[in-house]
């Protein structure tokens, strides 16, 4: 499978127009992208250049399914359960009625996301250190701009986790294995790129001291 070569993005224009893409089609994507948004993940960051990372990229239908079913679970306990909750309150709750219902359809057809990006780190599901490994989190980012240069919506996602040990067991990780993340890619099927909507930097950039 041939593709058009990625888009030459500025790195600040990509930055700013690299929202969750959480709509995505069925359409496959080339092994050769995929590989070249990996090669653009590892060069992210990784604490001390110790890299004990593995990328598990993931199309087996049949992998996906148990996954995707276990990841709804985590979605309904967190949010489905509150839908009425989260819906009546429009845009004044927690979570916007937009994001609620994009992030809902992605739990109701996450198996249908060609390919899946799964970053794992060796050696860490035993730590009691909550931040061993979290630069990880940077070279994800490098792996959701990549994408979106190629034309692909992504999203992280972790609503997986509460069945963590039976994702590592079903991917073959080792037992000291811990997944950072899911990463659902696929060309979008609805949206666009825009500007995330933030708070103003007024609200959460303090000099020296945070003020409450």
């Amino acid at each position: 499978m041939t593709n058009p070569a990625p888009q030459d993005l500025g790195l600040l224009e990509a930055l700013h127009s690299t929202p969750a893409r959480r709509y995505l089609s069925t359409e496959p994507i080339a092994d050769d992208v995929i590989r070249d948004i990996l090669d653009a993940a590892i060069r992210g960051p990784s604490g001390g250049n110790s890299q004990p990372w593995v990328w598990i990229v993931v199309r087996d239908p049949e992998l996906k399914k148990p996954i995707a079913d276990w990841y709804r679970e985590g979605w309904e306990r967190h949010y489905g359960s509150r839908r009425e909750e989260i819906l009546n309150a429009g845009d004044d709750g927690p979570m916007s009625k937009r994001s609620f219902l994009a992030a809902d359809h992605l739990a109701a057809h996450l198996e249908e996301a060609p390919v899946w990006i799964i970053p794992a780190i060796l050696g860490a599901a035993k730590s009691s250190n909550p931040r061993l490994g979290s630069s990880i989190y940077g070279a994800v980012q490098q792996l959701i701009l990549a994408a979106r240069a190629h034309g692909l919506g992504a999203t992280l996602t972790t609503l997986h986790i509460g069945h963590e040990a039976d994702v590592r067991e079903l991917l073959g990780l080792p037992e000291n294995a811990l997944t950072m993340a899911l990463v659902p890619l696929g060309y979008p099927s609805k949206g666009r790129w825009a500007q995330p909507k933030r708070r103003p930097l007024e609200e959460v950039v303090f000099y020296d001291r945070y003020q409450a």
